[in-house]
């Protein structure tokens, strides 16, 4: 049976954190692949500040050339929010006989029971937990206990600060902020 991750978010950039615990997690659980999966809005959150184009084309360049690395603009084509059981429900259909594997950053652990549709999601898929928190939390999931503490929230400070990003994502992701003039205006 072949194994799939499903990473969603609104990657508002990209940036190299996703990419490493993306690579990370392929080699500790033996997945075939990873599928990226920006949201429209996830729900709960604030919109992105980038527009659903400007986030699609920066992952699409963010992955390009790694073979184990795909995206999918499922979430982008519907209305928002983006409810992670229903885009679950369309990639378990277009991936039958695959077991798929959920990537979700340990600070949504305390709203996850109460997720749409938990008890449904958690039959479909096996979570696993990427550390984002400075202490581990408990919790009885898959993890990925790699902690990389870069953010989108401190790569659109730096942006609108003018303060350099290199090293922070990917150098095309880095190139496209700076020639689209995204996130200039931004301090959040």
């Amino acid at each position: 049976m072949q194994k799939i991750g499903i990473y969603g978010g609104t990657f508002d950039p990209i940036h190299c954190a996703h990419l490493i615990l993306a690579r990370e997690t392929l080699e500790q659980l033996g997945l075939e692949k990873i599928i990226f999966v920006p949201a429209a809005t996830s729900p709960g959150k604030d919109a992105p500040i980038a527009s659903s184009e400007a986030r699609w084309q920066m992952l699409q360049a963010a992955i390009a050339g790694d073979a184990r690395f795909e995206a999918d603009d499922i979430e982008l084509r519907r209305p928002p929010p983006s409810y992670t059981i229903a885009t679950i429900e369309q990639l378990a259909n277009k991936h039958r006989e695959t077991q798929l594997f959920c990537l979700i950053g340990d600070d949504n652990l305390p709203q996850l029971p109460t997720w749409r549709r938990f008890d449904a999601l958690q039959k479909m898929v096996t979570f696993v937990v990427l550390r984002r928190a400075k202490k581990p939390i408990k919790h009885e999931y898959l993890r990925v206990d790699r902690r990389i503490d870069i953010s989108s929230t401190e790569i659109r400070n730096r942006v609108a600060t003018g303060a350099p990003i290199r090293y922070l994502v990917p150098p095309v992701v880095e190139e496209m902020i700076r020639t689209r003039h995204t996130y200039q205006e931004v301090l959040k």
